[in-house]
């Protein structure tokens, strides 16, 4: 397997490298990790041929079982911390284990981290896990079993009975059985995570007998937010908790930890960790599943995107909801620009029409920088949203606790980014420097030259700690590499490129509503990169139906686009007969895709289709229906993949600006814009692919 590194020239200076995928030998073939990622002392392991296998020199061939293809599967336990040496066959692999409670690949844990076992509600129950019995938010493993009642309740299932509403259900295999569902609990890299299954508990579950009800595939589902997720282990799970009846009913496996929500934890490297050390338990307790689809909206998409593509083969499809592209590119691009938009609207003493406020920033109205302003509290240190647990003693302030807890998402993401040599704290890649903002506004005549130029005297940017500053926001170079060639900006040309997506999105954009910060324009910024690296966007397809008040919503399981998207997914990974290690192409993705699953928006419910290729702008019955708006950047002249994270600078033409700024105008612009303002035409300050697959830190 070719292995890739990150550059010398790229990284002099950082402390992280790219992990190594280690090759798997023809005799040895770990099913439940990669070689090199194994947690929690044991690994699932299949072996060619016959003869003795050893662990560090200890026999363990009484491990093993044949397996139904000819070969042998154990699982392998009693392995010590770093590498172990596995021999069958004259063939040699080495296994590295970490401790269950992590890292494996994402760096230095992150302190303080408050412990919320005592507030984790059991499934069907009012009863909690407790409180951790170590440092390390631990809890004991424990099984529980619910059941589904035929009025559409789960309720904790009672010894020795059945219970006389237990409702029946149907999976995809044509199997009846009774709706019981085996549910896991544990603790894993710190965080609470649950599998459940169709599964009766008069039987034993190995991974060699797993549960007959279980269709043999994974759904792993992804929490959204990201403002205050830092610091805690969390209490919530997935979209709706574990017991997800769309996927439990049809016999889906689910999946889901506390820090696979990014209201509890918004660093996408963690999230991929988290997820891989979850999946990894639930192999070697269940077996290895046909697939996996991952399933998530908002900042469920905004993990899912960049783990995809910078950690392949953790999920082989996705069903993304409300989606963005990543949290500290697109996401805070906007918000961030939101803020000033508004505070700068707020403080001058020009009058700015609605009209021209919605014009300048590109949203559906003058309302909708104060409803995204708010949001944009996640890079803010000295104001940031710290969750209750962090009391306020120890919370950071420029003055009073410079040493105290940030509370934002760069320095959530330290281990990614490094500490700044002055300050301390997390470097950032935020950055305003030569935006001209409501350019287009300007050219078409929907604001003045004297709007323009004040705007951009004015509008200022954020502090190292996100307080507003008179100057602009300056991004260092080495924070800028890092965001990129690390994956925290989703490429597209790697994982993304052999990975079928669905885009499911319930439109919010206008008129104005409280989740308005779910525009429409993130899906095309996806497409786009995904055209940009690959030439193509055959794997993504978008669905777009209401979500508006009095419509099902952003993701909700009674949408019929969303249910049978799932169904779909299922049907495109089938063909693709995904599951082997191959990953497949973008021509293959296509062939494979189901007839009916196509661009489409939806009316009436969901229940009236209009198959049409979706375009950010045009004159189509779907952008008649839902359009798509923009935002202050790319009014500004950002692109649509909306990943310029600092651009660079040319000198200011007057000849771009079609006439609308005279003489005059032009030499204070010059002075606004001393060092030259944005060019588009080319990449970003610091932007290059993703480095690599697997990165560690």
């Amino acid at each position: 397997m070719d292995i890739r590194h990150v550059t010398a020239l790229m990284f002099a200076a950082t402390a992280f490298a790219v992990a190594h995928v280690n090759a798997e030998s023809t005799a040895i073939t770990v099913l439940s990790s990669q070689p090199r990622f194994v947690s929690g002392g044991d690994a699932l392991v299949e072996v060619n041929g016959d003869g003795p296998v050893t662990l560090n020199g200890r026999d363990v061939t009484a491990s093993f079982t044949r397996a139904g293809h000819g070969g042998r599967i154990g699982l392998v336990g009693g392995l010590k911390l770093g590498d172990n040496i596995l021999d069958a066959g004259g063939t040699r692999l080495v296994l590295v284990n970490h401790p269950i409670t992590g890292p494996v690949f994402s760096g230095p844990h992150e302190t303080p981290f408050h412990c919320m076992t005592a507030k984790f509600v059991l499934p069907a129950s009012k009863a909690t896990l407790g409180p951790e019995i170590d440092a390390d938010c631990s809890v004991k493993t424990r099984i529980d079993y619910v059941y589904r009642t035929r009025g559409g309740e789960f309720r904790p299932l009672p010894a020795g009975a059945t219970p006389a509403d237990l409702a029946e259900t149907r999976t995809t295999e044509g199997k009846n059985v009774p709706y019981v569902v085996r549910v896991e609990t544990g603790t894993i890299n710190r965080a609470i995570y649950q599998t459940a299954v169709l599964a009766n508990p008069a039987t034993a579950v190995t991974f060699t007998a797993p549960p007959p009800a279980w269709n043999g595939k994974l759904v792993y589902t992804f929490g959204g937010g990201c403002v205050g997720g830092w610091y805690v282990q969390g209490s919530s799970i997935g979209n709706r908790g574990i017991l997800e009846d769309l996927m439990l009913r049809q016999g889906y496996a689910v999946a889901s930890s506390t820090l696979n929500v990014f209201g509890n934890n918004c660093n996408m490297v963690l999230a991929a960790e988290t997820l891989a050390m979850v999946k990894e338990r639930f192999i070697k307790t269940y077996g290895v599943p046909k697939f996996t689809i991952g399933v998530g909206c908002s900042g469920g998409s905004e993990q899912l995107h960049p783990i995809a593509d910078a950690y392949p083969g953790l999920v082989d499809g996705i069903l993304v909801g409300c989606s963005f592209p990543e949290v500290v590119g697109g996401m805070v691009l906007n918000l961030a620009d939101a803020d000033l938009m508004q505070h700068y609207f707020k403080q001058t003493k020009f009058h700015w029409s609605e009209a021209e406020q919605a014009a300048t920033t590109g949203y559906p109205n003058a309302t909708t920088a104060g409803t995204l302003a708010p949001l944009a509290v996640r890079i803010k240190a000295q104001t940031g949203a710290c969750k209750p647990e962090i009391p306020e003693s120890v919370r950071f302030d420029r003055t009073r606790n410079p040493g105290g807890v940030r509370c934002d998402v760069y320095d959530h993401t330290v281990n990614v980014f490094g500490r700044d040599g002055t300050t301390g704290a997390a470097r950032r890649p935020w950055d305003n420097v030569g935006v001209q903002y409501g350019l287009a506004a300007l050219k078409s005549g929907a604001i003045s030259a004297q709007h323009f130029l004040d705007l951009n005297r004015a509008i200022g940017g954020f502090d190292s700690d996100g307080n507003y500053s008179t100057a602009r926001g300056e991004a260092g170079v080495t924070a800028l590499k890092r965001a990129y060639a690390t994956g925290q900006i989703t490429y597209g040309g790697l994982g993304l490129k052999s990975t079928p997506i669905i885009d499911y999105r319930g439109y919010v954009d206008a008129p104005e509503n409280s989740a308005e910060e779910h525009s429409r324009f993130h899906s095309f910024s996806m497409r786009a990169r995904l055209e940009m690296a690959n030439g193509s966007s055959a794997n993504q397809v978008m669905l777009v139906e209401s979500g508006l008040p009095g419509t099902r919503g952003l993701f909700s399981d009674e949408s019929p686009v969303l249910s049978h998207a799932l169904t779909q997914m299922d049907q495109w990974l089938t063909n693709l007969g995904t599951g082997n290690g191959v990953r497949p192409t973008l021509t293959e993705i296509a062939r494979a895709r189901p007839a009916d699953l196509a661009d489409a928006c939806f009316t009436d419910g969901g229940t009236v289709r209009i198959a049409e290729t979706q375009t950010w702008r045009g004159d189509s019955r779907c952008n008649r229906l839902y359009p798509s708006y923009s935002t202050p950047r790319m009014v500004a002249g950002e692109p649509l993949a909306n990943n310029v994270l600092k651009c660079q600078l040319k000198p200011v033409d007057p000849a771009d600006y079609d006439g609308k700024l005279g003489n005059a105008d032009i030499a204070e612009l010059k002075s606004i814009f001393a060092a030259g303002v944005c060019d588009y035409s080319k990449p970003g300050a610091g932007q290059v692919p993703t480095a690599g697959t697997w990165q560690s830190f």
